[in-house]
């Protein structure tokens, strides 16, 4: 993946707003800055640089959805944001950069298999919703899946088409990962797990009807879990990635590198689990060479043993303690009917941070 130039199709799309400034994702996707949104002017396929042939000729067939491939990226960035907000690494987006996390995914750690798989499912999760949503022409409900109605339901609604929103992120994604070295490899792997999380929780989704809600009969569709179900599988995919090494082979083509399993012991990894081969800096320190920008000043938990402890976020260094007033509501009280009143109210918290 190529990250870099996204900051730039975002801000166009979302009406010039800073929605997460840029960072190197991997599909190089930008568009110039004199678009100011998306609803006063076209998309221009050949005014965003850094697109390979592939992918030219993808958005200029898929018109429609490219907004729902940028919508998709913003929503896999906030997730790893949601995510990582108590690591020493928490997704942080650098602004006026072209490079959304900044040198932090140059290397082949957790960190960027995490977020490859995150975006690319982020980007077949909002395709799939457009399409059920009927923002484009090109695409819509799933009729695949509609087989003998089950016992007391039966099949209704907008089922979502995830296997075309799997398409579209694997189609545009996986352009740039043609190269016949390691690094492509681990972001196809990384890319399809992401994507395949998607499909493995599909669900049926299903609404009642009859006299006062009695659930005689029900109709079911298709649907696509809530995201937060799928930055929690990946989350734990993360924690237990597969460390991998790199073996040369010498093919009709020239030299090609493919990934093995570092330690045979273990259950070598599935197309469901995250791979990487470099080990991830401990983001104690600021780095400029490897993007970390070190935990000072971060806020911790000092009642945690975890990774947002005191002790391990603060990488032993302590953290300082000071009280903090927040204005909120308090002594609500419900009044028929039909509204609530409420005081507010000072309280006073102690806030602690990494030194």
């Amino acid at each position: 993946m190529d990250y870099h130039l996204l900051g730039l199709i975002l801000s166009f799309l979302f009406d010039g707003t800073k929605v997460l400034a840029g960072y190197p994702i991997w599909w190089s996707l930008a568009l110039g800055q004199q678009y100011s949104s998306l609803g006063s002017q076209p998309i221009l396929c050949g005014s965003i640089p850094g697109l390979v042939p592939k992918q030219l000729r993808f958005c200029r067939n898929y018109i429609e959805i490219m907004p729902s491939v940028a919508e998709g990226v913003k929503l896999g960035i906030q997730e790893c944001q949601h995510q990582f907000r108590g690591r020493r690494w928490n997704c942080t987006t650098i602004d006026d950069s072209l490079a959304i996390f900044g040198p932090v995914l140059d290397k082949a750690t957790r960190e960027s298999a995490f977020v490859h798989a995150i975006a690319s499912a982020g980007v077949a999760f909002a395709v799939t919703r457009s399409c059920a949503e009927g923002t484009s022409t090109i695409c819509g409900c799933d009729s695949h899946h509609k087989g003998p109605p089950g016992e007391g339901w039966k099949w209704g609604g907008c089922s979502e088409d995830a296997d075309f929103g799997v398409l579209v992120s694997r189609e545009f994604a996986d352009a740039r990962e043609n190269r016949p070295d390691a690094r492509s490899a681990m972001n196809r792997h990384n890319n399809e797990a992401g994507r395949t999380t998607i499909l493995d929780h599909m669900h049926l989704k299903c609404k009642c009807h009859g006299l006062s809600g009695s659930c005689e009969v029900k109709t079911c569709w298709w649907a696509q879990p809530d995201f937060r179900a799928i930055g929690d599988y990946l989350k734990d995919k993360y924690d237990s990635a597969s460390e991998m090494v790199v073996e040369k082979h010498r093919e009709s083509r020239g030299w090609v590198e493919t990934l093995r399993a570092k330690y045979a012991l273990f259950k070598p990894p599935t197309e469901r689990d995250l791979v990487y081969y470099e080990n991830s800096p401990n983001f104690c320190e600021p780095n400029p060479e490897t993007g970390s920008f070190g935990t000072r000043d971060r806020t911790c938990n000092v009642t945690s043993h975890g990774i947002d402890g005191c002790d391990l976020l603060c990488c032993g260094r302590g953290h300082n303690t000071r009280t903090e007033k927040r204005k909120e509501k308090c002594h609500c009280i419900f009044h028929w009917c039909c509204y609530v009143s409420c005081q507010e109210c000072i309280r006073v918290y102690d806030v602690h941070t990494c030194k």
